[in-house]
């Protein structure tokens, strides 16, 4: 089973601890109640997604069957989050079972009057016992959203989830109707809008699958395969070991899609390797904190974000998972870039051959690993069965891999490991329902209120005609909420706020998502945030603030790219094909000048001084503006830079690679 920092696709830190207790403690008659459960859930998916039929006989109605859905998993919540022992002891234990039951008796009452809710209108006018279940129900999920999310989360949807009451007092754009407290819960229990809105329906009709085939690479063994596979290709090169953590991460993250257990599984590997080689433990974490924040803005998993945003766009996951391409190769091309340049500069060599794995045994062990992410990709891309693509996978998975393991005689896949595959793939689904059902609890506010579009509609008369100025009001907003948020509630937040207000102003749509989406993840690497920062900081045993600053500069193309592609879409496919093909290159080239200016040193040319660094900088940025007269003068200032520093700095020649000694900090 995975680490219990694993199991949040939204990527909150350890929100294991939230509850006093590790995930990934129960065993008995829990564990079996969890499985059973979760087998039930699972099935349930299955046979909506399929349209088999065979566990009920006939189509659910959409709401019950996310009724079903949720309630299932917050009676998981209960068990797998439990209330801490050492505080309320069996008291503690009892009121969880109550919790359980609560919900899944919520949830069959709510899926056997599915039709008489939608029919008589629920959501405004419902029987009394309806009311009383549906409070019961909020409060369920408000509880989960607690356990799963943090008490910061918990406050932020709290708040959206009262703001119906008081609406009408609020001042401006801010006013709205009001409603009195049977209003509220019956809108948001029963109504179409919020706790099964549109959060749920993603992870009723895309989501499960996908956690279910990152669990089954976990359990079979493919974070070990990709962390050998990175070794192979890049171990021997100079820092290789810092390459070795970016393409690592990269790897495991799209598969994930989340940043902390990606720190968690790959940096216990590639931070004391970093160290090895001469690499500072505050670099080692800094690397290690930014490659794995890009893990989850790359395809083709991307986390559950990239899910809900495909739905609001109203476009298939294949066209989101296409356009975020290359703002992510272009990330990591940079952190690769600016690793390699410290290498050269401080003369840092790669690990020992003989201290590798060699690249095509490991090929032979792991080929069912790449094999069965080039089905998924097919399917998605070429065939168009997004909900359906990730199952097949998994048993291409799982089939490949109990044939591998049955022709090489070990890491054979037994029952347990079967178990343990259907354990972790429950309890992460459990995870991103018990945070995206309370997140739905904001959707439902600003709908029923109307103050997201009035919201948008404001920001759109503060910015006039200054496209930049709406950009930067939403960057420094969802910098802001990311702090507090998960990037799935900060992106839904925003999504409904300032989306249209982008569209208003004639973004386009996806980049205009996409952006939101960069800038709510970037507070994972800035102070005094900085999340990721600080949980590679503790595995580096570096002063967590100092990692996170160093991060920020390492991760600084992160800050530009969303605006860049922002105003310019051909940077997310949108466009002509020599227009996308020159813009691309043109970026490629910025991003390779931006490395060397940030780290002090060109390829070709060698160590560089300070004059020369700020022209190379000043050339990075005429680069990325589209356009090619900005681009021959971008070139111009290259040309300058290389004359000033052979100029001003002739002892800058290539230092040799060396071995360094290892370094703390």
């Amino acid at each position: 089973m995975s680490d219990p920092q694993s199991l949040s696709v939204s990527d909150q830190p350890d929100t294991s601890q939230s509850s006093g207790v590790k995930v990934g403690m129960l065993h008995g008659p829990t564990r079996a109640v969890v499985l059973i459960l979760g087998l039930i859930a699972l099935l349930l998916n299955v046979d909506r997604l399929f349209n088999t039929q065979m566990l009920i006989g006939y189509v659910l109605l959409d709401t019950a069957y996310f009724y079903l859905l949720t309630g299932i998993f917050l009676a998981i919540v209960f068990q797998v989050y439990p209330l801490p022992y050492n505080r309320f002891g069996s008291a503690g234990r009892i009121a969880d079972v109550v919790f359980s039951l609560l919900a899944l008796g919520a949830a069959c009452y709510f899926a056997w009057n599915g039709e008489r809710i939608l029919m008589e209108g629920w959501d405004l006018v419902a029987p009394t016992n309806a009311q009383v279940i549906s409070g019961v129900f909020c409060l369920l999920v408000l509880e989960a959203l607690r356990r799963t999310g943090g008490l910061v989360l918990l406050c932020i949807c709290g708040f959206f989830f009262l703001f119906p009451l008081f609406a009408e007092n609020m001042p401006g754009f801010l006013w709205g109707p009001s409603t009195d407290i049977p209003g509220l819960v019956m809108m948001h229990a029963l109504g179409s809008e919020s706790i099964i809105g549109v959060p749920m329906r993603v992870v009723a009709g895309l989501l499960i699958g996908f956690l279910l085939f990152g669990s089954a690479l976990v359990v079979t063994g493919g974070g070990a395969f990709f962390m050998a596979f990175a070794e192979a290709l890049l171990g021997r090169t100079r820092g290789g070991p810092s390459k070795v953590a970016i393409l690592s991460s990269g790897f495991f993250g799209s598969l994930s899609g989340s940043v902390i257990s990606n720190i968690v599984t790959t940096g216990q590997m590639t931070i004391p390797t970093m160290k090895k080689v001469g690499y500072p433990a505050r670099y080692a974490a800094a690397i290690e904190a930014c490659a794995s924040t890009g893990g989850a803005l790359m395809p083709p998993v991307m986390g559950a974000v990239a899910f809900i945003m495909a739905e609001n766009l109203n476009v298939p996951y294949s066209t989101v998972m296409i356009a975020a391409i290359v703002p992510a190769a272009l990330f990591y091309l940079a952190l690769m870039l600016q690793t390699d340049c410290y290498a050269a500069r401080r003369g840092l060599a790669g690990q020992r051959p003989e201290d590798l794995p060699k690249l095509w045994p490991t090929l032979k062990e792991g080929w069912h690993f790449l094999l069965s992410l080039v089905v998924l990709i097919y399917l998605i891309v070429a065939r168009g069965i997004e909900a359906q693509a990730p199952f097949y996978a998994t048993l291409v998975l799982l089939a490949t891999s109990a044939l591998n393991g049955w022709i090489r005689g070990e890491n054979q896949l037994t029952l347990g490991r079967l178990v343990d595959l259907l354990d972790d793939a429950i309890r992460n689904i459990a995870n991103i329902v018990g945070i995206l059902a309370g997140v739905g609890l904001i959707v439902g506010a600003l709908s029923y209120t109307g103050v997201g579009g009035a919201f948008s509609r404001e920001l759109l008369q503060f910015a006039g005609d200054n496209v930049f100025l709406l950009l930067l009001f939403g960057a420094l907003t969802s910098f802001v909420l990311g702090m507090g948020m998960t990037v799935s509630a900060c992106y839904i937040f925003l999504a409904i706020v300032l989306g249209p207000a982008m569209a208003g102003a004639g973004l386009n749509p996806i980049a205009g998502h996409l952006f939101i989406l960069y800038w709510g993840m970037l507070s994972y690497i800035t102070p005094p945030v900085a999340l990721a920062a600080f949980a590679a900081a503790v595995i580096a045993k570096s002063d967590g603030m100092r990692t996170g600053v160093l991060a920020m500069r390492l991760g600084a193309v992160n800050f530009v790219l969303p605006f860049i592609f922002a105003l310019n879409p051909t940077l997310v496919l949108q466009g002509e094909p020599l227009d996308i093909l020159h813009d691309v290159g043109s970026a490629v080239l910025a991003v390779w000048l931006m490395a060397a200016a940030s780290e002090g040193w060109l390829h070709f040319v060698g160590r560089l001084g300070i004059p020369a660094r700020v022209l190379l900088g000043a050339a990075a940025i005429t680069l990325i503006i589209p356009g090619y007269l900005s681009d021959g003068i971008g070139l111009v200032l290259l040309a300058v830079a290389v004359l000033v520093n052979r100029l001003s700095a002739p002892d800058s020649r290539p230092e040799p690679a060396r071995s360094a000694a290892p370094s703390t900090e």
